[in-house]
């Protein structure tokens, strides 16, 4: 219950000040532009906290956290007075109604480099993308890939970590090819290029990594098979297990690989294992068994310990981070590779190479935000830009309900020279609500069937 509370607050805060950025970018312009504002509203239903500035804006905190809005004079809303008639929204020149309504999306996507410039200034602890195994006969395998390679960019797109070139790889989806720029060492002064074929390449977002579905595992150290934590409460303190003990054997088999107890534990919920230790140079034996978890639509076996890591090398550690100036440039740049990918996925979801299951509702982006803000501000920020940049992207789709579909009537008029009709309006209107309702529906069924 306690993660869901958590979760919860994040999720209220995250969409909190992503709405208040959105809502904030049409306000700013629209006094801008000389149109009076009657209430800017975070929040949906019965206000929670009011005021009224001396600019006479209703500044609202409503109830329901789940949107926001501005609440601009207008004439095909409500009467204005004839002395007022200037500042409706609906009387002010095209160009100055077009700026207000792309003004939502834009201030979206300026917090997201302000959140990337921030994250960089403070800098993130990376691991350099270096090749640990290339699985036979795989993409990676046909292509040359080594292990002991480092990535250095994909598609020209450059990759100092894995989450750069995990990003880059899902950008990837539905295409015929890709290119891996790689160093072959890490003493190597050069990189080569190498062409993967992906026309056979299988990829579910929901289920697999993008990386071990091309053949390639991330290098990491050396795993050994001595226990250096056991979780309190757990089946493996129930069984005995302490740490420094060293696993001979589970269920009869020989433990010459961490993935043999993973699999056989995993294999076996609610069933007596037994297990061969040795504990300070005595063979002992003991009995596990692993408690059951739900994982998709099967249970799975939990132990609760976890074996003793090797160090990893000092190379291959590094923090990500720059000095203010250059944060400035790597966080717009960041921020465009966003919006270019969320774009992709968009565009893909629509011609099938994307699968509608993997569409994400308030849910998923609540796990996340709590996710996040449990590893710390700089992740909980990253986070933040990249739902800023989703948000405003699809606030740019053209229907109707959307500032996208505002925008598309500005464009009919500019070249009609003619407002849209209401009645033409209105259906879209209509149309537009049906669209974001099926859509909002898929992705909480989405939601629910990840629970």
């Amino acid at each position: 219950m306690s993660g869901i509370l958590w979760n919860l607050l994040f999720f209220i805060v995250a969409l909190g000040i992503l709405v208040a950025v959105h809502e904030y970018g049409h306000f700013w312009v629209a006094r801008r532009c000389g149109v009076k504002v009657e209430r800017f509203s975070i929040g949906f239903g019965k206000a929670i906290w009011q005021r009224v500035g001396k600019d006479g804006t209703e500044y609202t905190i409503a109830m329901i956290p789940l949107g926001g809005y501005v609440k601009m004079l207008d004439e095909r809303v409500d009467d204005v007075p004839p002395e007022q008639k200037d500042m409706a929204f609906n009387n002010r020149p095209l160009w100055q109604r077009s700026a207000i309504v792309a003004a939502g999306p834009f201030a979206n996507f300026i917090f997201a480099i302000v959140a990337y410039w921030l994250v960089m200034v403070m800098g993130v602890p990376a691991i350099k993308p270096v090749i640990g195994e290339v699985a036979p006969q795989s993409i990676a395998a046909q292509a040359g890939l080594e292990s002991g390679m480092e990535l250095t960019a994909v598609s020209g797109i450059q990759t100092p970590d894995w989450e750069s070139v995990n990003l880059q790889l899902i950008s990837h989806i539905g295409d015929d090819e890709m290119t891996l720029s790689v160093m072959p060492n890490s003493s190597a002064g050069y990189t080569v290029d190498k062409s993967l074929d992906l026309a056979t390449w299988s990829y579910d977002p929901e289920s697999q990594s993008a990386l071990r579905t091309l053949g390639l595992t991330p290098y990491s150290p050396e795993i050994t098979n001595v226990i250096a934590q056991v979780v309190e409460g757990s089946a493996a303190e129930q069984a005995g297990l302490q740490v420094g003990d060293k696993l001979v054997s589970v269920d009869g088999e020989p433990v010459d690989d961490w993935n043999v107890v993973v699999n056989v534990v995993r294999a076996h919920p609610d069933s007596v294992l037994p297990i061969a230790i040795n504990r300070d140079g005595r063979d002992m034996m003991l009995s596990l068994t692993p408690n059951s978890r739900e994982q998709g639509d099967k249970q799975v076996g939990y132990a609760g310990f976890a074996p003793q890591v090797g160090e990893w090398p000092e190379t291959y550690r590094f923090t990500l981070q720059y000095g203010p100036l250059e944060a400035i440039p790597a966080a717009m740049d960041k921020t465009w590779q966003v919006v270019v990918l969320t774009a992709q996925m968009i565009k893909k979801l629509f011609t099938g190479d994307v699968a509608v299951k993997n569409l994400s509702g308030p849910i998923s982006i609540a796990k996340g935000a709590g996710m996040t803000a449990d590893f710390g501000l700089v992740y909980f920020l990253g986070f933040l830009a990249l739902i800023s940049v989703n948000l405003g992207i699809i606030n740019l789709l053209p229907l109707p309900v959307l500032d996208g579909g505002h925008l598309l009537f500005f464009g009919v008029e500019a070249i009609t020279r003619r407002p849209v009709s209401e009645r033409v309006q209105d259906m879209g209107y209509r149309v537009g609500s049906a669209i974001i309702v099926v859509l909002m529906a898929v992705a909480l069924f989405n939601d629910f069937a990840r629970l």
